[in-house]
């Protein structure tokens, strides 16, 4: 029972960077109706320039390691919006505009740039952060055995669940969300009532961008490191675990996410490891096999 205990805890940072990731991915998915792998792409493209600048303001600019991470996440985030916005701006809005599939081939062409760019800049290295808030926190001692997170762990999860809920109130509760509604659903009918669909779809991609950069930081301050070569990956697994949920309800996708990553911790606590990735992603195709209905995507 304490194992099992153990491993709900080591469920939550997970769940909460899966849900993060396809809340953002759903609002992106909203504007464009198409599978988009450019997305994980972006999370990983910010992960790995957060790990580049952090060594640029600790090598370099002789900054304390606080500082030296606060000047490489402040980059990351910058460069990933950015990125966000010119794949949005440059790349998928036209395309969508004039021939909606082919946004799904851009998207791995978007993937294959993000990532050699990285790689360049990096000098093909692969870098590491030191271990920082690593202190595990007690959350339940039964004598024998403790079931602990991490202080980083905690960190991560609250911020990726504040992301989600601030998200989710701003898509139900403000006008910015109406407007993302009205457009998600019917581009041409916002526009004849005075919306600016182009707009929305910009602003909405590098909102996704945005939460796509948060993640890729804080993942990589857990795990140390981020390697594109997992990029194609996990650009696949972001649009199938949103898919788990469903798409036209940011909140659902989320939820459908996280169930996905308590499924992927528990696999790796009672299962061979080396197994997890195939049996999730072949789980959820099935799914979306099985529950697939015959209809046109506008």
């Amino acid at each position: 029972m304490i194992y099992f205990a153990q491993q709900l805890a080591n469920a939550v940072p997970l769940c909460a960077l899966y849900a993060a990731l396809a809340f953002g991915y759903a609002i992106a998915f909203g504007m464009t109706r198409r599978a988009d792998i450019a997305y994980g792409a972006i999370f990983v493209f910010a992960g790995q320039l957060y790990l580049l600048f952090t060594a640029t303001g600790w090598n370099a600019l002789n900054l304390v390691f606080p500082a030296a991470l606060a000047f490489g996440a402040f980059m990351a985030l910058v460069y990933g919006i950015g990125a966000g916005v010119v794949v949005g701006r440059q790349v998928l809005r036209p395309l969508y505009r004039a021939s909606p599939n082919a946004v799904i081939v851009a998207s791995l062409a978007v993937l294959i740039i993000l990532s050699e760019t990285a790689r360049l800049a990096m000098e093909s290295r692969s870098l590491w952060l030191p271990p920082f808030l690593n202190r595990p926190v007690n959350l339940w001692d039964d004598g024998a055995f403790s079931v602990t997170l991490t202080v980083i762990q905690m960190v991560n999860a609250a911020l990726m669940v504040a992301v989600v809920g601030l998200g989710h109130w701003v898509l139900t509760k403000s006008r910015a969300g109406l407007v993302w509604r009205a457009v998600s659903e019917d581009p041409f009918a916002a526009e004849l009532c005075g919306t600016n669909a182009g707009l929305v779809f910009l602003l909405a991609y590098a909102t996704a961008a945005a939460i796509a950069s948060v993640c890729g930081v804080l993942a990589t301050s857990y795990y140390g490191t981020m390697d594109f070569g997992i990029g194609i990956l996990f650009g696949l697994k972001v649009v199938l675990i949103a898919a788990a949920g469903g798409y036209s309800v940011p909140l659902r996708s989320a939820a459908g996410a996280a169930v996905v990553g308590l499924a992927e911790t528990l696999w790796s606590g009672y299962a061979p490891i080396v197994w997890r990735d195939l049996v999730v992603v072949s789980v959820l195709v099935a799914m979306l096999v099985a529950s697939r209905r015959e209809r046109v995507i506008p």
